[in-house]
């Protein structure tokens, strides 16, 4: 299942989402260490990227071993939005993605709104599309986008799509959800088929893939050139293997064992500390551990005592000292 973007070649077609406060350089490390080929850091204000907001340059960091890469714009005005265009492409990005996805209210708020209150101004978000690919010239333009703002029936993301594809965009990503669901419900994976049917650029379909078979079952239903992961990869980065080679058709890989996951987990430590610091690292693994640890027996116990934690020494030690309260299933 390959995919091409304009000049940029993907073996897997296996995509991880942008996701704030998760997709950071360590997490896409590991993702990669497992497999991943391609992976999008955070979404950055288009504004904050323009006036060179050390926050938001610290969030863009990455390395040689972190390619292909992706970036992700947020904003709502064109012009703004294709300085910052400019600006990733000169940063050396692998692809360039505009988000019409986040939900969250601060983003979407007001008559103006960015993210997915643009599915409601298809006129405002084709004025970005086109003035963003006229602002760059080597990399590719994808759009990220939910079925709609409220409109469950996908036909806000037709319009958008359509209008993506028009402007030289070349390739949409569809998250099966409306603005108005944000992550509740269940993804409706044939309306995502309804946006692959109305455009002839790549749809990468996205929602509720846990599994190899959920990938599967995507594909089936939308008819998806490529697959876009997103939560369920939180503290599972063996997914990554396990879709492509339930996408290739091919036996699924052996799941980690416990201590894997364990060994794992203390390498996202040792690389959040590399890249982050002790002060970041000790807060981020307060979730991250419990990512990897969500489901086994004694959970709940081990969160209480990891959020409490304070040093980077005290999450090493919870983690290496965790079991779980019953035997596990095999």
């Amino acid at each position: 299942m390959a995919l091409q973007l304009k000049g940029l070649s993907l073996k897997t077609g296996v995509v991880q989402s942008p996701m704030a406060n998760c997709t950071d350089l360590a997490f896409r490390l590991i993702a990669r260490e497992k497999g991943l080929e391609f992976a999008f850091l955070e979404m950055v204000s288009a504004h904050a990227l323009v006036q060179d907001s050390k926050k938001t340059l610290a969030l863009m960091k990455t390395l040689p071993s972190d390619r292909p890469v992706g970036a992700q714009l947020v904003g709502c005005d064109a012009a703004l939005m294709a300085q910052a265009a400019a600006k990733v492409e000169e940063m050396g990005f692998d692809l360039l993605d505009l988000n019409l996805g986040c939900p969250v209210p601060k983003v979407t708020a007001g008559g103006d709104g960015a993210g997915s209150a643009l599915l409601c101004r298809p006129n405002d978000a084709g004025k970005i599309f086109e003035a963003v690919v006229k602002a760059v010239h080597r990399i590719p333009v994808t759009v990220k986008m939910r079925l709609g703002y409220k409109d469950a029936t996908g036909a806000e993301a037709v319009e958008i799509a359509k209008r993506a594809e028009g402007a030289g965009v070349c390739a949409v990503a569809v998250h099966g959800r409306t603005r108005e669901q944000q992550y509740s419900g269940v993804a409706d994976w044939s309306a995502i088929g309804r946006v692959k049917a109305a455009v002839s650029i790549p749809v990468i379909g996205n929602g509720d893939v846990r599994c190899g078979a959920d990938a599967l079952r995507l594909k089936a239903e939308s008819g998806c050139d490529a697959v876009m992961l997103g939560r369920g990869a939180l503290g599972n980065p063996w997914l990554y293997k396990e879709v492509e080679a339930a996408l290739a058709g091919a036996p699924a890989p052996a799941a980690p064992t416990f201590e894997e996951k364990k060994a794992v987990l203390l390498r996202h430590l040792d690389l959040e500390i590399i890249h982050e610091g002790e002060y970041y690292a000790v807060r981020s693994l307060r979730r991250i551990a419990c990512w990897y640890f969500s489901g086994f027996p004694g959970a709940a116990q081990f969160r209480n005592a990891i959020c409490s934690s304070s040093s980077t020494d005290e999450v090493r030690r919870l983690i290496a000292d965790f079991r779980p309260l019953e035997p596990i299933a095999v």
